[in-house]
């Protein structure tokens, strides 16, 4: 099945906003761990979090932006910019 990297930029100023859907947005994604492979936080120079990045596996690109679109940081506004591109893992294990 097709791999996705899904990656993910907070707005500005946004960690308030992060951390209050946090655990919704943990939430959903532990009811999805059969298709994310791969997940975390992305960091800015300070440690802090600043955005999403998830290895997805899906049939496709669709279903990819269908996950995007239920997750609770989307709906709450939290992403500026949002890339969704086809993944090829070539070393280490998923």
């Amino acid at each position: 099945m097709p791999l996705f990297a899904l990656i993910c930029f907070d707005k500005p100023n946004a960690l308030d906003l992060r951390m209050a859907t946090r655990e919704a947005h943990l939430a959903y994604v532990r009811e999805n761990l059969a298709m994310v492979k791969v997940a975390g936080p992305m960091l800015d120079a300070g440690d802090g979090m600043a955005g999403s990045l998830f290895v997805i596996e899906a049939e496709t690109r669709d279903a990819v932006e269908a996950f995007n679109a239920a997750d609770p940081y989307q709906q709450a506004g939290l992403f500026g910019q949002v890339e969704i591109r086809g993944f090829r893992a070539t070393l280490g294990q998923l």
